[in-house]
């Protein structure tokens, strides 16, 4: 008679928190003002004003927009931020940046909301490789919010973790 395999990993109290579970749907966009420059360089005040008036910012309604500039242009602040204000009644949320940085921003509201007294006195992995953009700070987020919490925190998967926390 053979044995019966028995799951030891879904009968234990390990905890996997996945973050691809709580990644917000939405377009994200890098918006580049770079084209927006006299020469690709240069911002004239006037021109650059009209341009962020008569562009149609409806476009970006419900997305997540990174704000930059690919050239070695000096942009003043209050350039990105006079576009931030036409964006605002239509874009979920406008940082100065890259794609990853949007994301981290994404994230870390994301994980100030995230109520962890669940994760209490439990040993948690975080599980790793994912196959939305899951920035690696949001990484690092989780596992200092949940460190007052959890018994322990591991990283990877069940079968596969590496410990990098256990309360003393």
């Amino acid at each position: 008679m053979q044995d019966e395999i028995i799951n030891r990993v879904a009968n234990s109290k390990l905890v996997t928190i996945n973050l691809e579970d709580y990644y917000p749907q939405g377009k994200r966009i890098l918006f580049d003002i770079k084209d927006w420059l006299f020469e690709g360089f240069a911002l004239r005040e006037k021109d650059f004003r009209e341009q962020v008036k008569q562009f149609d910012w409806s476009l970006y309604k419900n997305a997540y927009v990174a704000l930059t500039c690919s050239s070695d242009a000096i942009i003043p602040a209050w350039a990105f931020i006079l576009i931030s204000i036409h964006l605002e009644p239509f874009a979920k949320k406008i940082v100065i940046g890259n794609l990853e940085l949007l994301e981290t921003s994404i994230y870390q509201d994301v994980l100030n909301t995230l109520d962890v007294s669940e994760f209490n006195n439990k040993p948690i992995i975080i599980k790793g490789c994912s196959k939305k953009p899951v920035p690696q700070n949001a990484y690092i987020m989780l596992a200092n919010k949940l460190k007052p919490f959890a018994q322990s925190i591991m990283y990877g998967e069940a079968c596969s973790s590496v410990p990098l926390f256990k309360k003393k």
